[in-house]
């Protein structure tokens, strides 16, 4: 076993007495030890039950014969985050998450390890952890959670953001909010939406990480039991050698970005995917997302999608384990791709099946021929950029208008609320990007803002930051090369005609080339003067990779 190194020999007496000092037996240094990374904490909903996920899966360790050893990382809600000067680092720590893992494991030098994830960035985190390390190893999210309901209406997350806007114009009061406020996220869980971490955790699934059962809601007890069945899957991992690596394959990521794109998943996908593609070393080109879009079709609407659907909703009707079983039997996942169950993705699905069509649709009813997720290309973005697709309405598809610049979130959303931006116009945020802002704030606070203010069929919004998984609206992010690496980005000027055609997957610049070599000529990169010297933010900023190459550490 790798951890006899810790446990057995002559020189090793002090370190067994370490472990015996915490109540450890002999015999349980015999075992496999199994690290439990639990990522609990009391900063969000998603995260404040995992000691009880973290509990059921050390019972089912020890039942299988393993001695599990629970230690934690950090976590950070982007809800709460969002909007501030906070939202620097959400991003930022998927690397120090994914760091701090390889610190603990390689530096005790355990067997294998169960990862306990449920929020944004924290599960891509921890699946680059696990391909990185390359010893057997689980994922067990927190689970989605549960629906509200204010006066005998479902309510959740993306409605509480739509209400916000309806105070601004006076449509209802500011008690009317606040009474809302109280219901709409009734527990604990990821956020009732399709946000990244609902979106990464369904995903986590595709790829084969985790058990079959990924939208089973947070704080039932059928999701403490597939806790439990996680913690003994993972000694029958140990002992058949299955490693991350046979499972993170190119195929298996091509799954995962099928059921992406089949759900309208988050455009942060695109950057985690990239990022784990990269981690696992496999030859993983960005365009697959355009490519696999042309043959997979939008079939589930989730919230923030418009009409869309609840999780608790798709839960219902199979979960994501009957639309991989719609999506295999039409031919559009690999089959064979090898999971944590020991088996492929095909007989996996073989006897699950959609319950209720109306939330999974099928391939001959879908809600558009193409996938949920665009990415677009032109003078403006000739690295790229990223679309939802599956949340903007039709009436946006193609929108050509004059540029509104703002350096930063902040005044961009004064501005909205302010009423100073009007149908039409096309809101320009920069200098928001990995390296810019730094950290890739989410402009979710704008896009919301342009909802809540009426003009989400009428207003576009471009950015080198990136969104929320609640964003709605014609909103194109990762644009690359970002305005702190000088893009095309930063050479807007206010009223510069903006061309944006999602069906078509570009974005286009209404200035001449000679115009725009001029004014790159003259640009010069913006102080970052709130960002601390040697902080880490600063060191981050120094490092990291463009949007559309993952925001990777070079």
């Amino acid at each position: 076993m790798r951890s006899h190194i810790t446990t057995r020999g002559l020189e090793r007496a002090t370190h067994r007495a370490l472990y015996y000092s915490m109540g450890f037996l002999p015999e349980d240094l015999d075992k496999p030890l199994i690290a439990v990374v639990n990522t609990q904490n009391e900063t969000m909903p998603g995260h404040v039950h995992l000691d009880s996920i973290a509990k059921a899966v050390k019972e089912g360790i020890i039942a299988a014969g393993g001695t599990p050893i629970e230690f934690p990382t950090i976590g950070l809600c982007d809800g709460i985050a969002q909007g501030n000067y906070g939202m620097h680092y959400p991003l930022a720590s998927r690397e120090l998450i994914c760091d701090s893992v390889e610190c603990m494991v390689n530096g005790h030098q355990y067997d294998a390890m169960v990862l306990i994830t449920n929020c944004d960035k924290i599960t891509p985190g921890l699946l680059m952890a696990a391909v990185r390390l390359n010893i057997p190893a689980i994922m067990i999210s927190g689970g989605p959670m549960a629906t509200g309901c204010v006066d005998g209406q479902e309510i959740g997350y993306t409605d509480l953001m739509a209400a916000q806007g309806d105070v601004a114009r006076g449509i209802i009061t500011r008690e009317e909010l606040s009474r809302r406020e109280r219901d709409a996220l009734p527990g604990c869980g990821a956020c009732n939406l399709l946000g990244t971490a609902n979106t990464m955790n369904f995903l986590t699934e595709a790829l084969g990480m985790c058990l079959p059962g990924s939208t089973c809601l947070a704080g039932t007890g059928r999701r403490l039991a597939l806790a439990k069945q996680t913690g003994m899957k993972i000694m029958e991992l140990y002992h058949k050698s299955i490693l991350p690596r046979q499972i993170v394959t190119k195929e298996a990521i091509e799954n995962t970005i099928t059921v992406d794109l089949a759900i309208g998943g988050s455009t942060n996908t695109i950057l985690h995917l990239t990022a784990l593609a990269k981690t696992a070393d496999i030859d993983f080109d960005i365009n697959c997302f355009t490519e696999l879009a042309q043959k997979v079709p939008h079939l589930v609407k989730i919230k923030p999608a418009n009409n869309g659907h609840y999780p608790a909703d798709v839960h219902n009707a199979g979960g994501i384990t009957a639309l991989m079983g719609q999506l295999c039997r039409d031919g559009l996942l690999h089959k064979e791709a090898l999971t944590v169950t020991g088996k492929t993705v095909a007989e996996n699905v073989s006897d699950v099946k959609v319950i209720n069509s109306n939330v999974i649709r099928t391939l001959d009813n879908p809600y558009s021929a193409k996938g949920g997720l665009q990415l677009l290309y032109g003078n403006l973005a000739p690295q790229g950029s990223v679309c939802k697709s599956a949340a903007v309405v039709p009436e946006m598809y193609h929108h050509k208008g004059p540029a509104r610049i703002f350096n930063q979130e902040e005044p961009a959303v004064a501005a909205i609320y302010g009423g100073q931006i009007k149908p039409g116009d096309v809101v320009v945020v920069r200098y928001e990007g990995p390296k810019g802002g730094p950290g890739m704030r989410e402009m979710l606070t704008a896009t919301a803002a342009i909802v809540g203010m009426g003009l989400s069929k009428e207003v576009a919004l471009i950015t080198d930051g990136r969104f929320s998984g609640a964003t709605a609206g014609a909103a194109v992010g990762h644009v690359s090369p970002e305005a702190a690496e000088g893009g095309p980005i930063a050479l807007i000027e206010e009223g510069d005609m903006i061309e944006i055609d999602i069906p078509q997957g570009s974005i286009h610049l209404h200035v001449s080339d000679e115009e725009l070599a001029r004014r790159k000529a003259a640009w010069r990169p913006m102080k970052q003067d709130h960002v601390i010297k040697g902080s880490y933010l600063d060191r981050y900023a120094k490092m990291v990779s463009s949007a559309m190459d993952g925001a990777i550490f070079k």
